[in-house]
């Protein structure tokens, strides 16, 4: 208990720090500022078309028609539209920042032409990178930086590498949830094509592992019986885990809070948490699409924004900040807790440690740290939820708040609400709160257009929206490809109800993550930060289970492991239902 209370006190301190840093950083990025037309955008980039074109917006010193006859004399753009002729254009004032002259080919966009504020030519952008503004290279500068991204991936390692057994598996799996980095540097420079096909090998090779954990595997009496392996290798101590994973959560902190931007996800959930406090309707018709998720996806940032008002500004958005960090707090101190829960003693600290540990030093979930993503709101609900998952009302609740922000997590009420933990009573009484929680939250803020408009405007939007990273996006003819891996991810969802018959709760992680990266998979739009929905369930299930772990739903692990060779208390049994 002491080391909890250590724990406590530490967040503590940093929320405290939060409280008193952001408001100042907040108050700087004000000073001085003025109305300007980014003030009416949203969530959509500060981007608008001029009313005349011979306008110069602020600080620019050319006008749209300049802009257009530049991007028009490119020799790039000249080769292109004697090839595609006509073709329309429109151009864009980014405020502050550029000109972009847009060229489409029968309605269809094919160049996106970036001029400066003088009126010159600076890049010139076709195929799918002149459809993605965000893929043209150096996406998040802080991060990409090699003296952030290469100690938080050896950092990684840690928990996972044991150099007495250099073949042990669980460092196959560390180096593949690292190599989504192949992908991301690619991405980081512009390769588009490349990393997107370079994302579907480690999460082809995740789903098998996790579906091996979670039930796939045959066991024998023999194997259940042997005792387990030490799970966590090098083994360190307590101490030393404690140190370790409180300079991560600090150095997580402090570079959240120098990195100025904010996805646009992120500011989404301010702007909504803003309307909500205005008393303005959630959902509205918009061209940003800012309000494409579930009312707890903004309800949950009421608080901040209470604390840190959104000014209408693309500024320094400490709300965002604020929510991000205290997400990625709750997460890990959440993962510290279930460790203690799966193991008894020491070992159960030393299992708390390892997964904050490996959730601190993640390079993806940092990424979403730093760019204020609300991605983090599903991480720390879903180890919410593994922590209440004793109670099939509490573990529904929570289920369904997670499902009531991003919709994705409603696919795990099959795994959750399953009979085989606590029979047909605890399925009533899962499904009933997760129910009660989506309709109440949903039923508050529905739109004046009913079902059908929150429909359209949330779930309906993301599954027609066009866009280019996904190999189902860049090539439209693997539609029947597509269809089936939906149709696989649908079956399995609705498998995990009734197999397998006997799991503990590191097969329930595997399954869960198993079922997300499913849905992922025949996505339209993938990115990096949906790595973090499924990370606390591959965590678990490796760290926790690995191929040691035992089946343990109608046989106590006190039952079948060795007995203690020295005085602690022995195992605890852990069922996944209990």
């Amino acid at each position: 208990m002491n080391l909890v209370r250590k724990l406590i006190a530490v967040l503590g301190l940093v929320t405290g720090l939060l409280l008193v840093v952001l408001p100042s950083a907040a108050l700087a990025s004000s000073k001085g500022s003025t109305p300007d037309p980014a003030a009416t955008l949203g969530v959509s980039l500060p981007m608008y078309t001029p009313p005349t074109a011979t306008m110069r917006p602020p600080g620019f010193t050319s006008d749209a028609d300049q802009a257009v006859a530049a991007a028009e004399g490119n020799r790039e753009m000249q080769a292109l539209h004697a090839r595609q002729h006509p073709m329309t254009f429109e151009p864009y004032a980014w405020i502050g920042v550029s000109w972009l002259v847009d060229f489409s080919y029968h309605g269809k966009l094919v160049a996106q032409v970036v001029v400066s504020r003088a009126g010159h030519v600076t890049g010139v952008w076709t195929g799918p990178l002149a459809v993605a503004l965000y893929a043209r290279g150096d996406f998040a500068t802080l991060f990409g930086s090699l003296w952030v991204l290469a100690p938080f991936t050896l950092l990684f390692l840690v928990p996972f590498l044991d150099l007495r057994r250099p073949w042990r598996i669980l460092h196959l799996d560390a180096l593949v949830l690292l190599s989504f980095l192949v992908s991301y540097l690619l991405f980081d420079h512009a390769k588009l094509v490349a990393a997107v096909w370079m994302v579907y090998p480690p999460l082809l090779y995740l789903l098998g592992r996790m579906l091996w954990i979670g039930g796939l595997r045959r066991r024998r009496r023999s194997d259940q019986r042997r005792p387990s392996s030490p799970w966590l290798s090098p083994r360190l101590s307590v101490r030393v885990l404690l140190i370790g994973l409180i300079g991560l959560v600090v150095a997580r902190i402090a570079l959240s809070l120098v990195s100025f931007p904010v996805a646009d996800v992120g500011y989404a959930s301010v702007i909504g948490a803003a309307r909500i406090a205005a008393k303005q309707p959630l959902y509205f018709a918009g061209a940003a699409h800012g309000d494409t998720y579930g009312p707890i996806a903004y309800l949950a940032y009421l608080p901040f924004e209470w604390l840190f008002p959104w000014h209408g500004k693309w500024d320094y958005l400490p709300s965002a900040h604020a929510a991000s960090i205290v997400f990625d707090l709750v997460t890990v101190l959440g993962l510290v807790l279930l460790g203690r829960r799966l193991r008894a003693g020491r070992e159960g600290w030393r299992l708390g440690l390892a997964l904050g540990w490996a959730w601190s030093a993640c390079p993806f979930t940092l990424l979403a740290l730093i760019m204020h993503t609300n991605d983090g709101l599903i991480a720390m609900l879903s180890v919410l939820s593994l922590l209440a998952f004793a109670s099939p009302a509490a573990r529904g609740a929570l289920l369904g708040l997670a499902a009531a922000a991003k919709f994705a997590p409603a696919a795990l009420l099959g795994l959750y609400a399953s009979h085989r933990d606590r029979g047909i009573k605890g399925t009533i009484a899962c499904v009933v709160s997760f129910a009660a929680v989506v309709v109440t939250s949903i039923g508050m803020y529905l739109p004046s257009g009913g079902l059908a408009q929150f429909y359209n405007q949330t779930i309906g939007f993301q599954l027609t929206r066009s866009d280019v990273f996904s190999a189902w996006a860049l090539h439209p003819s693997l539609d029947p490809l597509k269809l089936a891996v939906e149709i696989g991810a649908v079956l399995l969802a609705g498998m995990v109800a009734f197999f397998p018959r006997r799991r503990s709760m590191a097969q329930v992680c595997a399954l869960a993550a198993a079922i997300t990266i499913a849905l992922q998979l025949p996505a339209i739009h993938w990115f990096y930060y949906y790595i973090v929905w499924f990370m606390p369930f591959v965590l678990v299930a490796l760290l926790a289970g690995g191929d040691e772990d035992a089946a343990v739903a109608e046989e106590p692990v006190a039952e079948v492991a060795a007995p203690p060779t020295t005085t602690a208390r022995a195992p605890e049994p852990v069922h996944a239902g209990v």
